[in-house]
């Protein structure tokens, strides 16, 4: 079925009460598949979403990803921020922090920055996932050496067959063995028409080109998930789309789907 790639309600409430034992499980198809484990210096503009109050203290309360676009900007998936996940209105997150320059949670290095302000896209849909996307302003900045820049649309890296790098931390077993590690996989970028097929509007979801692209392989087997949302998916060195949802994880022919970022390049020029 057509899914988020985020917490539900119901495993974040799990977590929260559990996370200090042993972490929740995760469905049977919640799997970082087909990935690797790489370095945070490789990819300092991944960042992890925390909230520990919601969360608890395993795997420092991490919940999504984001991706560092300016020096206090962040950018995420829009359902990482509603109040099914977070468990109160977006904007009184006061536990929200993300997580920086820290490719181990279980680790101390990097940084833990407050979330100063929470915008999400007004025309985010939640029934059909079309613009889903948000952005949190940092309460200090982030090195300038941790900034991707954002690929506008036209760009070259949006090309059918183009690899592209989805990074993210999941569970590895679906069975709540979690990686404390960031880990990514390579996939490629499909047509269009490829994703249109994947997902023509019945159950397993609808594609929208114009805020949507999709990436995966044929056969499947390398793909994001549960707990991945919002996380970056890069080409050619450029910010080309955000975890959003998908059919499954790693299914043959059903895609991971990714917010396309050429359309929070012009929605966010449009805010100014």
């Amino acid at each position: 079925m057509r899914r988020p790639y985020a917490p539900t309600l119901a495993l974040a409430a799990a977590t929260a009460v559990i996370s200090l034992t042993t972490p929740a499980l995760a469905s049977s198809d919640s799997v970082v598949i087909g990935s690797r484990p790489v370095k945070i210096s490789d990819s300092p503009w991944t960042v992890a979403l925390s909230s520990r109050d919601r969360f608890g203290g395993t795997r420092a309360g991490q919940f999504c990803g984001g991706v560092v676009v300016g020096p206090t900007t962040v950018l995420t998936a829009a359902h990482c921020l509603g109040e099914d996940v977070l468990g109160e209105p977006s904007r009184d997150g006061s536990d929200l922090k993300v997580i920086a320059g820290r490719g181990d949670l279980m680790a101390h290095d990097g940084k833990e920055v407050s979330v100063r302000d929470i915008w999400v896209n007004p025309h985010y849909d939640s029934e059909t996932n079309a613009g889903d996307f948000g952005v949190l302003t940092l309460a200090e900045p982030l090195p300038a050496a941790s900034v991707i820049r954002m690929a506008p649309s036209g760009d070259p890296a949006y090309q059918p067959g183009t690899v592209a790098t989805v990074y993210g931390w999941g569970d590895l077993t679906g069975g709540g063995d979690y990686a404390s590690s960031l880990r990514a996989a390579d996939v490629h970028v499909l047509s269009d028409k490829a994703c249109e097929r994947a997902y023509p509007g019945d159950d397993s979801g609808t594609y929208d080109a114009a805020s949507m692209v999709c990436a995966g392989e044929p056969t499947g087997g390398r793909d994001a998930c549960q707990g991945d949302s919002g996380g970056p998916l890069v080409a050619q060195g450029r910010l080309i789309g955000l975890v959003s949802w998908g059919s499954g994880c790693g299914r043959a022919e059903s895609p991971g789907v990714y917010t396309r970022v050429s359309e929070a390049v012009h929605a966010l020029e449009k805010s100014r």
